[in-house]
């Protein structure tokens, strides 16, 4: 686990849930070459399996020439066929260990927690990569709950096992977990905005050690 008292959280970005071919890989692109990225997430809203598989060949054409990870959300089966670095996770700690023996050692695998210190524990416990809790800000998707500064703060005294802050994140969220997590998954705060790179600059200078 990274020493967040001396090093800056790495960086974690999520695709939007429809990428237009035509000119998304370019601007992740340009976004891979404005700051260290340790991970792209590919995180599209369809279940149609050739639009997932034209999107994940475009990208990893993208991510793989800078030498940065892709992972699936989900869709397991996907994963080796589609020469990804691994899969995101959902739903906790449920499918961890069939996930883990299926993939292998050497694939990522990342689940996602919501706000649950259970849920990050056990996932941990059964060989999960990294950790996701959020959202971290207010936002009107899903049960309204959020992940505080404070179940960070508890992680990175506690376990060992990366963690990732991701959801609704602003810059003031940004700086007050800064000090407490290995990753932040940055996505829909600055695909939706008019100059995704700009702002995806701007979310960075947010991070403190």
């Amino acid at each position: 686990m990274a020493d967040s008292d001396v090093e800056l959280p790495q960086l974690y970005l999520i695709t939007p849930s429809e990428v237009e071919l035509m000119t998304y890989p370019d601007i992740l692109g340009a976004c891979l070459d404005a700051a260290e990225v340790g991970c792209v997430r590919l995180a599209l809203g369809t279940k149609d399996e050739d639009v997932i598989a034209r999107t994940a060949d475009a990208l990893r054409e993208v991510t793989h020439a800078r030498d940065v990870a892709l992972v699936i959300d989900t869709h397991i089966q996907l994963v080796e066929r589609l020469g990804l670095d691994g899969v995101h996770l959902t739903d906790g700690a449920r499918s961890v260990k069939k996930v883990r023996k299926e993939l292998g050692d050497d694939a990522i695998v990342g689940s996602f927690c919501g706000n649950s210190r259970h849920d990050g524990m056990t996932a941990g416990e059964l060989g999960v990569d990294y950790v996701a809790f959020g959202p971290c800000g207010q936002t009107s998707l899903g049960d309204g709950s959020q992940a505080e500064v404070e179940l960070f703060e508890w992680w990175t005294m506690m376990i060992e096992v990366p963690v990732v802050a991701e959801g609704a994140l602003t810059k003031e969220l940004i700086t007050k977990i800064s000090p407490h997590t290995d990753f932040f998954g940055i996505g829909n705060e600055i695909w939706s905005a008019e100059d995704p790179i700009a702002a995806f600059a701007e979310l960075r200078s947010a991070i403190v050690a």
